[in-house]
């Protein structure tokens, strides 16, 4: 049974798929011999399914289906014929290899004989087989039986056969009393039949790709959008209506008066009368006609919620992965690295059942794969130094996973050594990142944060796991990338705590409506703290910095105009605090430790959005993480909280990073090109492990597009793949100039010295071969051509 539950569970359904489309292929194959596009297809998804089985240890599946290629090559070269015969060989190692898959996935046993399979695909008779024990040899190796692999040829099915597999008699027959081998019963030798309830062909698992759940969350969303507009339309229908009523009690008035003046004189009256009278008739009608709309539209907008919501929540579930997902993972690298560092490190991970986005997911990897080396690297003592410091000669790292309202909690904390606040500041010093009098002015928290500035680090060394230019700056961004937030805590001696806030969202956003200079803007509702009226009195100076009190401490607060830089042209705009107007809304934004009150015209609505993300052209503005469009049809920026305290503290001195630091410092990217998903998510899992950025591409046709479209250092590939092969792959990327100098890495089980010259000739720079494959090989040859 395959151990790794995540590569189980690939292995089990991309297997199903690969026997399923060879069985379909073997089918119109059948039927048509001369299809080669059906025979190419069973031997792409043969090799597919034998490379996933070899890197996973399914060794007898790998065996048989590595014999039933041999067959589709002999057909392929025209050594032997498809035959009805080689089909129902073909059909009954399928029916193995079902068996032996489910094997390797759930641990029940399979009871079959692979030596026996392996001796029917290649057209030994099956009573030929059983009969004659006298004969017995060794079980012949996967390399001698491929020199039977031409089992349509009549020269090589000889009588001979039954000396040659005498042996694999053993697990088929039985003996009685008197020594003699009893023949099995009438039901196929090659597998042991198991009662199986209708649930066995229950599809447990849909395969969805992730580009169609995006669009369905963005088509989700967009009926929230709708939902807000009908609301719209409804305070429209009640402002008919209270139209219709007021008119209704004008025409009343009007009706009274109109009695008096009967009374009076009785010249005109009728005509007047009758007016009044068709009046009231239509005012009738229209209040039954809005009425009955007004209804109509709320059960409408009611009914309408309920099914986006539910539209929503069940799109947003099927995209939820537990955080164990990606925890699991680093269980073998902490203690590869513990090993390397000389340490003892036990990983307690907490809160792996917590769901989130699969996004989420794989955009945190890296990020807590980096706080982890770091944590190793930094944090944590040897045992003779913890054993000096009266700590325990193994540490603790924890890795801890929660769900609040709104958002995903991910702490790492580790009971090392803390940071040095006198270390940081003399780093900070010495590269830039601020000045002595900005350090005389910051918090402890804000001291401890700058371990996220650009270029910081206290390494002075290279060592294998830090000192590269690769810091913590990196880490923050891809936080902030997802829209979430990150903080440090720190105990001298005692240990350090990082704390990830993540959106439990990524379609839509719950955010505040504020208005400024008449125009509308959103921030997202989880970074605000509190919302309230404050006076013009309430706002004092505290170092040249406007301030508030609240709950005891004082808060700075700044005009939204002005941190967005708009116009002062605008009359509406409160541009002073000698404004006329008495309470100002403010609203009071957190961001980890950090607070900052902003200054706006009005509070309007609070809503849920659809955030649409910044253009191409846009790739970053500064104080904005995006746009969305309001109910009423108005485009709406996003604001960036952290931008927003970012910039309040440039004004005042507080924090400022020099912008010529801000460049970002990357890991080598590499391209993985590979049509399985079980070798293309182990062989991820072993680059990322090692430190590289790696983009995963399923064809090479794929690949192509994807190396036009990004960056890449080295590209690691597969050669059998469909669309486009490695060998074209390589060939093709040579055809551009500005590619010449790219590593190209062909990594395959075609392993002859003719396929690795065609490899060179395509222009690869290594040829690895994955029957002797080895991870180390992989790293040390990409270290060697990046």
């Amino acid at each position: 049974m395959i151990e790794d539950k995540e590569l189980r569970e690939l292995f089990k359904t991309a297997s199903e798929e690969h026997l399923q489309n060879i069985e379909n292929a073997l089918m119109r194959l059948e039927k048509n011999p001369q299809d080669r596009e059906q025979l190419e297809e069973i031997l792409r998804e043969a090799h597919t399914l034998k490379g996933d089985s070899r890197m996973l240890g399914a060794d007898d599946v790998e065996t048989i289906v590595h014999q039933m290629e041999d067959i589709c090559v002999a057909v392929k070269k025209g050594e032997s014929k498809l035959t009805k015969q080689v089909c129902d060989r073909l059909y009954a190692g399928l029916d193995a290899v079902t068996k032996l898959v489910k094997e390797a996935v759930t641990g029940e046993a399979a009871n079959i004989n692979v030596f026996y399979v392996l001796a029917q695909l290649m057209g030994a008779d099956d009573n030929a087989v059983i009969a004659d024990q006298d004969n017995v040899m060794p079980p012949p190796a996967l390399e001698e039986l491929d020199l039977f692999a031409d089992v349509a040829q009549p020269s090589l099915v000889t009588n001979d056969v039954d000396a040659l597999f005498g042996e694999l008699t053993a697990p088929i027959a039985s003996q009685n009393g008197s020594g003699q081998v009893a023949a099995e019963p009438e039901k196929s030798p090659i597998v042991a039949e198991t009662s199986e309830s209708n649930n066995g062909s229950e599809i447990k698992t849909i395969r969805v790709e992730p580009q169609k759940l995006d669009s369905l969350m963005t088509q989700a969303g967009e009926l929230t959008v709708t939902k807000i507009r009908i609301a719209h339309h409804i305070a429209e229908v009640e402002e008919l209506i209270a139209l219709y009523e007021e008119w209704n009690r004008d025409a009343y008035v009007n009706r009274v008066a109109l009695d008096n003046a009967e009374k009076r004189s009785q010249i005109g009256a009728e005509q007047v009368q009758s007016f009044y009278h068709r009046g009231e008739k239509r005012l009738e009608r229209l209040g039954a006609i809005l009425s009955r709309l007004k209804n109509q539209a709320y059960e409408d907008t009611a009914r309408l919620e309920i099914v986006a919501n539910e539209l929503e929540s069940g799109i947003r579930a099927l995209r939820l992965l537990p955080l164990s997902t990606v925890f699991n993972a680093f269980r073998r690298m902490v203690r590869d690295l513990a090993n390397q560092q000389s340490k003892s490190i036990n990983l307690i991970i907490e809160g792996g059942d917590t769901t989130a986005d699969k996004r989420i997911l794989e955009e945190i990897k890296d990020p807590l794969m980096h706080m982890i080396r770091n944590a190793i690297d930094h944090g944590i003592e040897t045992a003779q130094e913890r054993e000096k410091a009266g700590k325990p000669k193994t540490a603790t790292i924890r890795l801890r996973g929660y769900q609040t309202a709104s958002s995903i909690g991910i702490e790492l904390i580790d009971d090392g050594r803390g940071l040095d606040i006198e270390s940081i500041k003399r780093t900070a010093l010495r590269r830039g990142v601020c000045s002595t009098d900005e350090l005389a002015k910051m918090t402890t928290n804000q001291i401890q944060s700058l371990i996220f500035a650009p270029g910081f680090s206290t390494r002075t060394e290279v060592t294998e796991l830090s000192g590269r230019g690769v810091g913590l700056d990196v880490v923050r961004a891809k936080v902030e990338q997802l829209k979430g937030t990150l903080q440090v805590e720190s105990l001298p001696g005692k240990g350090c705590t990082f704390r990830l806030q993540l959106l439990a969202a990524v379609a839509t956003t719950h955010v505040l409506i504020v208005e400024v200079n008449n125009v509308s803007y959103a921030i997202p509702v989880e970074f605000v703290n509190t919302t309230l009226l404050v006076s013009r009195s309430e706002i004092f100076a505290i170092d040249g910095c406007h301030t508030i009190s609240l709950e005891g401490q004082p808060v700075s607060v700044s005009w939204l105009s002005d941190l967005l830089q708009l116009p002062v042209n605008i009359p509406a705009s409160p541009k002073a605090l000698d404004s006329t107007s008495n309470m100002l809304p403010c609203i009071v934004l957190q961001v980890g430790n950090e607070r900052l009150g902003l200054l706006v015209d009005a509070l309007v609505d609070q809503q849920n959005i659809v955030l649409k993300p910044q253009s191409k052209l846009l790739q970053r503005v500064r104080n904005v993480s995006g746009a969305t469009i309001l109910g009423t049809g108005e485009v709406c920026m996003v604001l960036n909280a952290q931008d927003l305290l970012k910039s309040v503290q440039k004004r005042t001195g507080a924090g400022t990073i020099p912008e010529s630091l801000i460049a970002e410092v990357k890991k080598p990217a590499v391209l993985l090109v590979e049509d399985s998903i079980t070798i293309r998510t182990q062989v991820k899992r072993i680059l990322e492990g090692a430190g590289y950025d790696v983009t995963a591409a399923v064809d090479g046709l794929d690949g192509f597009n994807k190396l036009r479209a990004n960056t890449f250092d080295a590209v690691v590939s597969d050669v059998q793949m469909p669309n486009l092969d490695g060998l074209s792959l390589a060939a093709r990327i040579r055809q551009h100039k500005e590619y010449s100098e790219l590593p190209i890495i062909l990594v395959t089980t075609l392993a002859s010295d003719e396929d690795k010259r065609r490899g060179a000739e395509a222009g690869a720079n290594a040829y690895l071969t994955k029957g002797n494959f080895e991870q180390k090989l992989l790293l040390d040859t990409l270290k060697r051509l990046i």
